[in-house]
C-alpha cells in the first residue's frame, strides 16, 4: 500500500535544476536531496553550485555541477556532451533559471529581447529537448518555472519578462500533449512574490530611490495578496515536490499557482 513517505520518496532518482545556485532552484535541489534523489547543478554562477554541491554531498547525496550560461544555446548544447560522457542522464528536469530586468516597453531593442528570451524561454525549449531526445525509450518528469506574471501582468516594464514567461506556459502544454503517451509527464509552477536574493535586492533599490508608482504598485500588489505577506522559496519547491514525485502521477500539462493567492484575488 503506497504511504505519503513513499509516494513522495525520490530515491534512485537524477534531477537536473537550472537556476540551482539561489533563490527557488536552491530551495527545489535541496527539498529533491532531503526527498533521496541526486543531483545535477546548473548555473552561471560556478561559487555558487559548488557550495550548494557541498551541502548536498553532506546529505549523502551524488552531485555534479554544471556551470553554463543558459542564454548561450552552445553552451546547452555542451552541458548535454558532458552528460553523455559522464553517464550522468537525469530523469527529472526543473527549468527554473530566469532572469527580470526591468526596461521601459519603448526602450526595448533587439539585444535586450534576445537575452531575455534565451534565457527564460529559449533555453527551457533546449533542456526539453535535449532531455526527451534522450529519455524517448523511458520517459521522464519536466517541471518548468513560469510567472504570474505571464497570465497577468501588474508590475510596469516587465513586458519582455512576461512574454517570455508565457512561452514557458506555451511550451509546458506543448509537450504535454505531444509527449504524455510516450511516459512523460510535464507540469509548470507559477509562482507568485516569492523572497529571493533578487527580488529583496530589487525591494531594496525601490527603497532607495524611492518613485510614487512604484511605491504604489508596491502596496497595491501587497493588499491584493489574501495569504497577506511574500512566500518563501520553500513555497515553490514543496510543489515541484510533489510534481517530481508519484503523487502527481495523473497530472499534464498543468500550471500550477504559487502565488498567495494573488491571481484568484
Amino acid at each position: 500500500m503506497d504511504t505519503p513517505a513513499t509516494l513522495l520518496d525520490l530515491t534512485g532518482r537524477r534531477a537536473l535544476v537550472t537556476g540551482a545556485a539561489a533563490g527557488i532552484g536552491r530551495a527545489i535541489a535541496l527539498l529533491f536531496a532531503s526527498a533521496g534523489a541526486d543531483l545535477l547543478l546548473v548555473d552561471r554562477d560556478e561559487q555558487g553550485i559548488e557550495a550548494l554541491a557541498a551541502e548536498l554531498r553532506a546529505l549523502g547525496r551524488s552531485v555534479d555541477t554544471l556551470p553554463a550560461d543558459l542564454g548561450d544555446a552552445s553552451a546547452i548544447d555542451a552541458i548535454w556532451a558532458r552528460i553523455d560522457t559522464e553517464g550522468s542522464l537525469p530523469d527529472t528536469l526543473v527549468n527554473n533559471a530566469g532572469i527580470y530586468p526591468f526596461r521601459d516597453f519603448l526602450d526595448i531593442d533587439a539585444e535586450f529581447l534576445r537575452k531575455v528570451s534565451a534565457v527564460n524561454m529559449e533555453s527551457a525549449l533546449w533542456m526539453c529537448q535535449h532531455f526527451i531526445r534522450r529519455r524517448q525509450r523511458a520517459g521522464g518528469v519536466i517541471i518548468n518555472v513560469s510567472s504570474i506574471e505571464a497570465l497577468l501582468p501588474f508590475t510596469e516594464h516587465l513586458a519582455a519578462y512576461s512574454m517570455s514567461k508565457a512561452g514557458v506556459i506555451a511550451l509546458t502544454r506543448s509537450l504535454a500533449r505531444d509527449y504524455g503517451r510516450r511516459q512523460f509527464r510535464v507540469n509548470g509552477i507559477l509562482p507568485g512574490a516569492i523572497r529571493t536574493q533578487g527580488t529583496e535586492r530589487l525591494m531594496r533599490d525601490a527603497i532607495l530611490r524611492p518613485r510614487v508608482k512604484s511605491f504604489r504598485t508596491g502596496i497595491d500588489f501587497q493588499s491584493r495578496l489574501p495569504a497577506g505577506h511574500w512566500g518563501r522559496p520553500e513555497d515553490v519547491a514543496r510543489v515541484a515536490l510533489f510534481l517530481a514525485s508519484d503523487l502527481s502521477s495523473y497530472i499534464y500539462g498543468a500550471m500550477i499557482p504559487v502565488d498567495g493567492g494573488f491571481l484568484s484575488a
